[in-house]
């Protein structure tokens, strides 16, 4: 161990300052690397009418976070946790979309 790291049992308070948190939603998500980082789109599909009336989703970007690959690690296991703490308590969460426009390929 290296030095202040043995038997040190301090405590370090964390205080959370939400005075210039905005909230938005997101229904959906777009993510992106570089070797360093990693870049999630957050934002809104928007079904919109295409050529011949056709159904076109617009993916509407609302918010970017950018963060290392640590926190990219740290918010995945915290996501994992509380979606299955959410199927415990509630059943599987199905991803298959209720009836709405579906994407091509």
């Amino acid at each position: 161990m290296g030095e202040g790291q043995q038997g040190d049992s301090r405590q370090i308070q964390l205080r959370i300052d939400e005075s210039k948190m905005q909230t938005t939603y997101a229904n959906t998500i777009r993510t992106s690397t570089t070797q360093d980082e990693v870049v999630l789109d957050f934002g809104m599909n928007l079904p919109m009418p295409g050529q011949d009336n056709q159904p076109v989703l617009v993916f509407g970007v609302g918010s970017r976070v950018v963060m290392n690959w640590q926190g990219a690690k740290r918010l995945a296991i915290s996501l994992g946790q509380v979606v299955r703490q959410h199927e415990e308590r509630n059943g599987e969460i199905s991803l298959q979309p209720k009836g709405g426009p579906r994407l091509s390929q």
